[in-house]
């Protein structure tokens, strides 16, 4: 009875990717904003987003990056736990998330488009992919504010680095005097059409910050 339904699942899993229903692309935009300039576009967020009267939603995530190197394979595979440590998120679940090489191809594109799958997994997920042999190449505390604005997710954040001092405690410290500013969308493969939505929506968001896709092997380095 466990084969079966386990099969069952696995077919189900497989028709609903060909059918294009499991969101699994994300397509995103990015750029940064000095400290000083934050609240003005905080301003012009709340008035262009959906969640005008409640304000935005404040989070602080926990993001550990994990590499294992596959036979055969000239890059690793990379995986991410990530966590929220805010007081109000203590019982959300740890998330387990792939993401895949940015396709910087298309010229004509007008966001990145990369591969993006997550799972919600229980704290043993990273003691699992250590025991896997996944090796911790760098974490991060992420601190910020997000807003929607239809299927679009809008985040400004700050980037801590995290250093261990002892067993059990760690210490954050900005990396830069910037934040960090996010348009995204996950979608089901061959929805293109959302780009052209983000473009527009970054226009509006202009001088304060200009979102523009990046192309990260020219930086030597993954978001």
């Amino acid at each position: 009875m466990a084969n079966i339904s386990v099969t069952t699942a696995s077919e189900n899993l497989i028709k609903a990717m060909n059918e294009h229903i499991i969101p699994n692309q994300e397509y995103l935009l990015q750029g940064s904003i000095l400290d000083s300039a934050v609240e003005h576009l905080l301003h012009r967020l709340k008035g262009l987003c959906d969640n005008v009267d409640s304000g935005p939603e404040q989070f602080q995530d926990h993001e550990i990056c994990f590499s294992l190197r596959m036979p055969n394979q000239p890059n690793p595979l990379q995986l991410r736990v990530r966590k929220a440590t805010a007081e109000t998120d203590q019982f959300q679940p740890y998330q387990l998330r792939y993401i895949g090489q940015p396709e910087l191809g298309d010229r004509t594109r007008p966001t990145v488009v990369r591969s993006s799958i997550n799972v919600a997994c229980t704290p043993s997920v990273v003691e699992f992919l250590t025991e896997l042999g996944c090796r911790v190449d760098f974490e991060y505390i992420n601190r910020g504010y997000m807003f929607r604005k239809g299927r679009m997710k809008i985040t400004v954040s700050k980037i801590f680095k995290v250093t261990p001092l002892k067993p059990g405690e760690t210490f954050s410290d900005p990396i830069s005097q910037s934040y960090l500013v996010e348009l995204s969308v996950l979608a089901a493969t061959g929805q293109d059409a959302i780009g052209e939505d983000m473009r527009a929506f970054a226009e509006q968001l202009k001088p304060l910050v200009h979102l523009d896709k990046i192309d990260f092997k020219r930086l030597g380095t993954l978001p």
